[in-house]
């Protein structure tokens, strides 16, 4: 009789908590300069191991045109964040930074369908030293100097404290935050579980940045386990400064670039933290219910040459990473710089598809807000893309995806993309059959490059400011596109 009693007992609390914890948990991870081959599954590398990252995408979706909103990191997670293009309110590149605080970011919209929020490593939307008009508006007597290796206007002091906290996670909707991107973090829980101030405390972590996000993302996990929660998981690797820990050096020993070396070095330490965070979910029997999407900020700065410094030079712009065979890097919009490794696995969703048709991170907030149970909003740029993946829609998810950025300008429509470089030059491709961007056709169809152009134009009506940008490009610009674009 006793026997029973419990069995009953055991049955009725699991009943109970499969009826509380009906929303299915959501997970972002979010790299830094990790570029699109960089995947075993991409199949584009053969030096580059990746298997855990790779089971993400055996087990649910990987897609091979999937596009963040910018070729740079804080507008790329500002579009993210928001599912909105970053351009609508004005955060084209870093220095327009901060995000502004009227933007509704994907945790405030969580939070208020009663999920628990999480933050861990890097932000990159607060304003920052560059932050010129910023800054001019509000630090008054504010002194910026021009910059000897950019062409951007610098503060010489720290942002005050007070001016910063409005554009932090904790004010973003994120109610646990673990914030950094090295060995500091501002945080209000630590790496053993426990609670600190709500308002953030400063804490200094040794070892492995990689693996400290990692075990933050855990413990984040670990807390929350038993309600829905999102996490917004932001490794800070591999973009430079490199760095490494001998376990990780030691598992690529052949002949190559030190920094690609120290790049597959963190790229495995960031694979092995999705294996923890996979087997972590498994413990606690949350793994079904727990949506996981994969992806980067922007694709990996080359530095044209991918010339091999010493690791510890400031002027190596190299990260290690790779595009290939995709044209271009960081800073571009050509799609070495734009098209990025993207996954998302989630086992109400078909498992081990391949996924063709164009897509963006704009569609990462949409498609969370939907499976949360929250109303649509139109204000939203992205679309739900369970729909498409589940096959009930067999459409493309966008008619047009657009770019603006520095002096380019870009659209994509089925397989065309038309890219508008400055004063300097048009260009027009076609995706499906030559993804790596080796012929211009504008010469060739004319009408189709004109009629991308009005759609970009019409477009950028709609942004902060409006317009396209028919200026000269600059002195970074115009090294890239006379390197990989020859006309």
């Amino acid at each position: 009789m006793k026997k029973k009693y419990w069995i009953l007992l055991f049955s009725l609390v699991s009943i109970q908590l499969s009826f509380g914890q009906t929303k299915p948990n959501i997970i972002v991870i979010y790299t830094d300069d990790w570029g699109y081959a960089d995947l075993s599954c991409q199949g584009s590398v053969k030096d580059v191991k990746t298997p855990n990252i790779d089971m993400l995408a055996k087990d649910g979706v990987r897609f091979t045109a999937g596009y963040v909103t910018a070729p740079q990191c804080s507008p790329s997670r500002a579009g993210l964040l928001t599912g909105r293009y970053q351009q609508r309110y004005g955060f084209d590149e870093i220095p327009k930074a901060p995000l502004p605080t009227s933007e509704i970011t994907l945790a405030n919209r969580l939070s208020k369908a009663g999920y628990i929020t999480g933050q861990v490593g890097k932000w990159h939307l607060e304003p920052n030293e560059i932050s010129q008009n910023w800054i001019t508006k509000n630090i008054p007597g504010a002194v910026l100097v021009k910059g000897l290796r950019d062409n951007y206007y610098h503060y010489q002091k720290p942002i005050p404290d007070s001016l910063m906290k409005p554009y932090m996670p904790k004010a973003r909707g994120f109610q646990q935050y673990f914030t950094g991107c090295i060995n500091e973090y501002t945080a209000n829980y630590d790496l053993k579980g426990n609670l600190l101030n709500p308002a953030g405390v400063n804490l200094k972590e040794p070892g492995d940045r990689l693996d400290i996000q990692t075990d933050a993302a855990i413990q984040f996990i670990k807390r929350n386990s038993d309600k829905p929660f999102f996490l917004y998981l932001a490794y800070y690797g591999p973009h430079v400064p490199l760095q490494s820990s001998k376990k990780y050096l030691d598992r690529f020993t052949s002949e190559m670039p030190e920094r690609r070396r120290y790049a597959l070095a963190m790229i495995s330490a960031i694979d092995d933290g999705v294996g923890r965070i996979t087997a972590i979910l498994q413990e606690y029997g949350i793994d079904e219910n727990t949506l996981i999407v994969f992806s980067s900020d922007n694709g990996a700065p080359l530095g044209i040459t991918k010339e091999d410094l010493p690791i510890n030079d400031a002027k190596g712009k190299w990260d290690g990473s790779l595009n290939d065979p995709m044209l271009g890097e960081k800073g571009m919009l050509t799609e070495g710089g734009i098209r990025v490794p993207f996954i998302i696995k989630w086992s109400k969703l078909l498992k081990g598809i391949t996924y063709n048709k164009p897509v963006s991170t704009l569609d990462i907030a949409a498609t969370a807000i939907s499976i949360a149970g929250l109303t649509k909003d139109e204000s939203l740029d992205g679309v739900n893309l369970v729909p498409y993946l589940s096959g009930k829609n067999t459409k493309s998810p966008h008619d047009y995806l657009f770019w603006r950025f520095w002096n380019q300008t870009a659209i994509r429509n089925n397989k065309w993309k038309f890219i508008n470089a400055g004063k300097k030059a048009s260009y027009l491709f076609d995706l499906e059959n030559d993804p790596e961007e080796k012929n211009n056709l504008i010469s060739k169809y004319p009408a189709t490059a004109e009629e991308l152009k009005r759609k970009l134009q019409n477009w950028t009506q709609e942004l902060a400011p409006p317009g396209i940008s028919f200026k000269m490009l600059n002195k970074e610009e115009v090294d890239w596109y006379n390197y990989y674009l020859k006309n």
